[in-house]
């Protein structure tokens, strides 16, 4: 409970909230079987190193693995989601996520590829009235720390797709970002699993960092 009171009033803060409080990020366990678990080895864990050392954040080093209908949910004020395959929640399960959202949490659904055509209708479930909308450009998510005036940067090709960041926004707050064709936790990982370039690697961290940072910060000026 205590790092739900925390996140809930991150946005009125300063940047010097990185070194005096501590918090964990959350990687969302789901049912479906779906792979909930891709990436889990190094993707959160070398995100989390680069925000502590380029942003002097202080994030924990273990992800904390949290199942969508657990009220441990409201420990964390990041969320991850990522995956290949089929995504089921139960009624339960979207109420909870929408609890947390609402309260203040932040889910990022990072596509995997081949995750879009199953997250897309669950996620109907957790906000009914919302759909996803593409983020412009200018939106302070692409502009925190790092400056991505083209938006979402591509890291791995698929379908040959321009990559896309949609959101859910709710009473004005951006409560899940959906990054699309871009494949950032891919890029997270170590460098020997995909083989990517530094500069790629770099963009998807930054880009990473970024997400970070606004969850902590919100939008100029809230």
């Amino acid at each position: 409970m205590i790092k739900k009171l925390t996140f809930l009033f991150l946005g009125m803060l300063s940047t010097t909230l990185f070194a005096q409080d501590s918090f964990q990020l959350g990687l969302l366990k789901y049912n479906g079987g779906g792979d909930w678990y891709a990436n889990i080895e190094t993707s959160l864990p070398n995100l989390v190193k680069y925000c502590n050392q380029q942003l002097n954040m202080e994030i924990a080093p273990e992800q904390a693995v949290v199942d969508v209908g657990s009220e441990e949910i409201n420990n964390y004020p990041y969320i991850h989601m990522t995956g290949h395959g089929n995504v089921i929640f139960n009624e339960a399960e979207a109420l909870n996520l929408r609890s947390y959202l609402i309260a203040g949490g932040f889910l990022h659904i990072d596509d995997n590829y081949g995750l879009d055509q199953f997250v897309r209708p669950q996620m109907k479930k957790v906000f009914p009235e919302l759909d996803f909308v593409e983020l412009p450009f200018s939106h302070p998510i692409y502009h925190q720390s790092f400056d991505f005036a083209n938006g979402l940067p591509k890291i791995h090709e698929h379908d040959n797709k321009p990559a896309q960041g949609f959101g859910l926004i709710y009473e004005g707050r951006l409560v899940c970002f959906y990054s699309f064709e871009a494949d950032l936790g891919d890029g997270w990982e170590d460098q020997s699993v995909h083989k990517d370039s530094e500069a790629i690697r770099t963009k998807a961290l930054q880009m990473g960092a970024n997400i970070l940072q606004y969850v902590l910060l919100g939008e100029p000026n809230n």
